[in-house]
Formats: structure tokens, C-alpha cells, sequence
């Protein structure tokens, strides 16, 4: 059953397992209630600068609050998508489900990359160390499936002649020449 599974399918669906819920949870606690949510461990930086730095007041905030749990639910879809192509043994040998998961990796990385900014910019180094360490696991699984390639098909050789060498009678309807065909050089045009 696990003979066709690749480092970065397993390092992907570990990844998935901790960011779907995590970020599903903080991305509806914003929902639910936006600048309460905002202001809980997970995006308290994010907060913090966007109320200190860029002095963004109430429906702003809220607005803003929003959209990085547009964000987070953004990366959780790929994540679910990622899992349900990694369901499917020819997509997973293929490698067929990898581009869902570079997709999350990438806006995922972008987000956890600013929330780090951002936190070492108003100081809060709890929130600093969360969001380093979720870039790290984001960007070693982006080097993972760089690095990995997906496992190529066993090259099938035909035993039988080539399509010239064959009667006409056998050759595909594309292969057989033309009753009226004629050489086409350069002074016949």
C-alpha cells in the first residue's frame, strides 16, 4: 500500500494535517468576531502593527482582519484539494497533486513571511517564533518538492517495424501517402 509514496507526499499530507485545522480555527475565529480574533495569539502581530505602524482604525481593521482569514481559508482549500488528488494512486505516482500543494506553499509562505515581519516589528516575540517556525516547515516542504521529481513511466518499446516499413494497408490513415503527392522543392512553388 505505501510502496508509491514519495517523500514529498508524505511531507505534504503532515503538512496538511497541521494547517488545516490550526489555520481553519483562527481564520473562523476571525470571522466570527473580526478585531477579537485579530487579537489572539496567532495574529496578534498582525494587529499590533496594523494598529501602531500603519494606524488603520476601525472598519479597516475589520477589513483587513478579513482578508488575511481569506488568506488562511485560501491555503486550508489547497491543502484540502492537495488531499483529496493524494487520495487518487495515479495522481500521487505522477506527481499530479504536487501543483495544489505548491500553491499552498506559496501563499501560505507569503503569509506566515509578513506575519514574521511584522511581529519583529512590534516586538512580539511569541508570535515572532509561530510564525518563523510554520515558514520553516512551508519552506522545507517547498525544497522537498522541488528537489523530489515524480517517479518517470517505464519507457514501453514496440516490437514491431517502423510505420514506413509497414504495407499501407496497416498504417494509420495519417502515415499513408497521399495519391496525388508530390515532391514540394523550391523552384515548385
Amino acid at each position: 500500500m505505501f510502496r508509491n509514496w514519495r517523500i514529498g507526499s508524505v511531507n505534504g499530507a503532515l503538512l496538511a494535517a497541521y494547517f488545516i485545522p490550526v489555520w481553519t480555527l483562527v481564520a473562523f475565529s476571525i470571522i466570527v468576531a473580526p478585531v477579537h480574533g485579530l487579537y489572539e495569539r496567532p495574529s496578534v502581530a498582525v494587529a499590533l502593527y496594523l494598529s501602531d505602524h500603519l494606524q488603520m482604525a476601525g472598519m479597516d481593521t475589520v477589513r483587513a482582519a478579513w482578508l488575511l482569514a481569506l488568506g488562511r481559508l485560501t491555503v486550508v482549500a489547497f491543502f484540502v484539494i492537495y488531499l483529496a488528488l493524494l487520495c487518487i494512486p495515479r495522481t500521487r505516482k505522477s506527481g499530479g497533486s504536487d501543483e495544489a500543494l505548491g500553491i499552498a506553499l506559496a501563499i501560505g509562505s507569503l503569509l506566515s513571511f509578513a506575519s514574521m515581519v511584522m511581529a519583529s516589528k512590534v516586538g512580539e516575540m511569541a508570535a515572532l517564533r509561530l510564525h518563523a517556525t510554520e515558514l520553516l516547515l512551508l519552506l522545507g516542504a517547498a525544497i522537498v518538492l522541488v528537489i523530489e521529481k515524480p517517479v518517470a513511466p517505464p519507457k514501453t518499446v514496440e516490437a514491431g517495424a517502423p510505420p514506413n516499413l509497414q504495407p499501407a494497408s496497416l498504417q494509420p490513415a495519417s502515415l499513408q501517402p497521399l495519391a496525388l503527392e508530390q515532391a514540394e522543392l523550391l523552384h515548385n512553388r
